[in-house]
């Protein structure tokens, strides 16, 4: 995501569900760059992401060992680095987790944007 292989302007919609989630905040700028980058004018980006303001280190996973981080960002965040990387967000939704037996217990947010069309 911090260098697409695809022509500029030749996508009509992203969908980026936990996509960003081992992304850390530092690369993010870059990442929604790209999006932007190969986008449409007017094109559609829908981007789902964990809450929070921490960084979740993961030892074990499905029983393997592993090291990854996960990466939780307020929304209010990474709503201002979409419209610095030329997304005007027009629409966001919020929802607490699901149980624990069927995802990991953090808010998620969910947000729809577009491409401006300079």
């Amino acid at each position: 995501m911090l260098d697409l292989d695809i022509p500029d302007g030749t996508l009509a919609g992203i969908t980026a569900f936990y996509a960003i989630v081992n992304i850390p905040k530092e690369s993010l700028p870059l990442a929604f760059r790209e999006m932007e980058r190969v986008l449409e004018p007017r094109g559609l980006l829908l981007l789902a992401f964990h809450v929070g303001a921490e960084t979740v280190h993961v030892p074990e996973l499905w029983g393997l060992q592993i090291s990854m981080d996960f990466f939780l960002f307020p929304t209010s965040e990474i709503h201002t680095l979409l419209d610095a990387a030329g997304f005007a967000v027009e629409e966001v939704i919020q929802r607490e987790p699901y149980s624990p037996e069927v995802e990991y217990q953090s808010r998620r947010a969910y947000i729809f944007a577009r491409k401006r069309a300079f």
